[in-house]
């Protein structure tokens, strides 16, 4: 007879969420945000639950300076919808990196977060910043020492 192991229910004061700094220059868009999906979730720590926010922090810095493979930056296209007739807008990725380079960022990490309200609370601890001053400074400080 096998024996079950107990799963671990951390409670909300047992949780020390900690803060990631990641450079995006140079980064593949998908790779680095699937790395930023793991933090944001917890699934690096050993007190993980999926019905729990047990992630850190993670602020993101170069933004502007992320790359893409392929020729996607002519043939991404990112949409929305005023809710009129005809209110459909298209937007590139090369323009909307241009313009909002945060927002790909936050859409690419979105699309990979449950669905869910602990989601909405894992996407709200992502810190994007398209250059490299950011104003996390002691936090991140604080943490690595």
């Amino acid at each position: 007879m096998a024996i079950r192991q107990k799963m671990i229910q951390p409670k909300k004061s047992e949780l020390n969420p900690d803060w990631h700094l990641i450079d995006a220059d140079g980064q593949t868009l998908g790779r680095i945000c699937s790395k930023i999906a793991l933090l944001l979730q917890g699934k690096h720590k050993t007190t993980y639950v999926k019905y729990m926010n047990t992630g850190d922090y993670v602020v993101v810095i170069n933004a502007k300076k992320i790359q893409t493979t392929g020729n996607k930056l002519e043939d991404k296209s990112y949409f929305r919808h005023s809710g009129y007739h005809g209110g459909l807008k298209e937007t590139s990725l090369k323009d909307m990196l241009d313009t909002y380079p945060d927002r790909v960022i936050r859409n690419a990490v979105k699309g990979m977060l449950p669905k869910n309200i602990p989601g909405t609370k894992m996407l709200s601890r992502l810190k994007i910043y398209s250059d490299e001053t950011h104003p996390h400074q002691a936090q991140i400080n604080s943490k690595s020492s």
